[in-house]
């Protein structure tokens, strides 16, 4: 009678998940351009796997404290048409999280790769020290590519 009620509670839902799990794996891997990519999209040195290509426009190697930081971003990828876009500055001494900008959803006019849309980034560190900036887009298809720079603030 017990192992009657320990198949019933334990043993049978762990075969049904697994059955469960390779109808619905089996069932999307069959339909067209569906892949099953376990690998990791971007590598740790910050390039993506879909060697696109983002870049930091009008980051200067030195600020005042009183001097607002702007930035824009360019992407040369096609594959990078909507996205979420994220802004983060870090202290290099403590590694310390200064600031944190995301803009959403930006997707890009005709002809132009140059983010953010509607909006812009500007930020005013007012301690002196070093800072690393990091920029990462995340695209709708979930492909990542980011870049980092350093600069000061004296």
């Amino acid at each position: 009678m017990i192992t009657k009620k320990v198949f019933v509670v334990f043993v049978l839902p762990a075969i049904l998940s697994v059955v469960f799990g390779y109808v619905v794996i089996t069932d999307i891997l069959q339909k067209p351009d569906k892949e099953l990519n376990m690998w990791p999209m971007s590598s740790s040195d910050g390039e993506s796997s879909y060697n696109a290509t983002i870049e930091i426009i009008g980051l200067s190697k030195q600020y005042s404290t009183s001097e607002p930081i702007k930035i824009q971003i360019k992407i040369d990828e096609i594959s990078f048409d909507c996205g979420d876009l994220y802004v983060t500055i870090y202290s290099t001494e403590k590694n310390d999280v200064i600031t944190q900008s995301g803009f959403f959803e930006q997707c890009f006019e005709k002809g132009s790769k140059i983010l953010p849309i509607g909006d812009e980034f500007s930020t005013v560190i007012d301690t002196p020290g070093s800072y690393k900036i990091v920029v990462e887009m995340v695209s709708k298809k979930l492909m990542n590519v980011s870049t980092s720079e350093v600069f000061t603030v004296k």
